[in-house]
């Protein structure tokens, strides 16, 4: 499990407006295309350097291909990652505010404290 790659795919995701369209219209293509190209690329680095041995596992990638915020969550997702990205896919078909809230709720109801551990 690599709590980094999660992240590093919520991250990316979330500052490409083209990505996050593509993402929420195609999740299991999207995971797939991006874990092939884009998941060992180093981010920030002015030469086009990758490394070779980042993948995700079989639960991070179905959490991902299914949108599972609460999966996500317990596999140490950044949650505030998890959700500035969700907010941008979803909130367009909720009210001011409900999209959130109603991601909160599901969190609360799934975990108590302490919640898992989202260092990396």
């Amino acid at each position: 499990m690599s709590k980094y790659l999660l992240d590093k795919f919520l991250y990316t995701v979330d500052r490409d407006p083209e990505l996050v369209e593509r993402y929420r219209e195609d999740p299991a293509g999207t995971v797939d295309w991006w874990e092939r190209e884009k998941a060992n690329e180093i981010l920030n680095c002015a030469v086009a350097e990758k490394s070779t041995w980042l993948a995700f596992t079989d639960a991070e990638r179905k959490a991902l291909r299914e949108h599972d915020h609460l999966a996500l969550f317990g596999l140490g997702a950044h949650p505030f990652l998890t959700l500035t990205l969700f907010i941008a896919m979803f909130e367009r078909d909720h009210g001011p505010l409900e999209y959130q809230k109603a991601y909160g709720r599901a969190l609360q109801q799934q975990y108590a404290l302490p919640y898992p551990d989202i260092a990396t």
